[in-house]
């Protein structure tokens, strides 16, 4: 009997999408477009965080969303509505997470002839979008204080990947035993090179210097 062929489906899937992302990534630094990627867990506060950045934002620079969720258009609705931004909702079908190619097709649903800033809000989840490429220029994940401080301990790949780490709700801090000096030490553990920086998109504290740092990645994406 020949001996067993075995193929690895999952190295194979992962190798395609990271061509594709380099593609896609080549392709928006010619456009001008800093696609940026934001993950994190459910309830974070993702898209109160966009909606206070993108405001302070949209008078300097042109910025466009794309919200992604296994189902529905709240999101979506809820950034125009509070921004005027364009925005496209994209549904994956039950999958929980973004690659290349779907990030492709929702870039291909924006206008982005004028657009500086493209920002992904990916799915909910902090196992799945950390092992998919979706071609983002950076990627920046929100860790909300009711997680707990030891969330880098349990989903290193996340952290690892992660240009920029906000940490969210820090105006109940006082009501959750969470240590924000062990955080930073827990997220430095799986990646040196990640900046921090502690937010409350309630109040919008922190929001100015999250802002001031995407205005400085898009200048050194562009070689400006």
């Amino acid at each position: 009997m020949d001996e067993v062929r075995i193929i690895e489906i999952k190295k194979s899937v992962f190798e395609d999408n990271d061509r594709d992302a380099d593609l896609l990534r080549d392709e928006l630094k010619k456009k001008g477009v800093f696609l940026l990627n934001l993950m994190s867990s459910p309830g974070s506060g993702k898209t109160t965080t966009l909606i206070r950045t993108i405001n302070a934002l949209k008078d300097k620079i042109n910025i466009a969303v794309l919200e992604a969720d296994i189902d529905s258009d709240v999101d979506a609705k809820k950034i125009y509505a509070a921004t005027g931004v364009q925005s496209v909702q994209l549904h994956t079908g039950g999958m929980c997470h973004l690659d290349a190619e779907m990030t492709r097709q929702g870039l291909d649903g924006l206008d982005l002839e004028s657009v500086d800033l493209a920002i992904l809000e990916n799915v909910g989840n902090l196992v799945c979008p950390a092992e998919f490429d979706t071609g983002a220029t950076d990627n920046c994940m929100i860790l909300s204080v009711p997680e707990g401080h030891d969330k880098p301990l349990k989903y290193p790949l996340m952290f690892s990947i992660c240009d920029l780490v906000l940490i969210n709700k820090i105006d109940v801090a006082p009501y959750f035993d969470f240590d924000f000096d062990k955080c930073e030490e827990y997220i430095k553990m799986r990646n040196p090179a990640a900046r921090v920086i502690r937010i409350c998109a309630k109040t919008g504290e922190g929001i100015d210097e999250f802002s001031k740092w995407i205005l400085s990645r898009i200048k050194i994406a562009k070689g400006v």
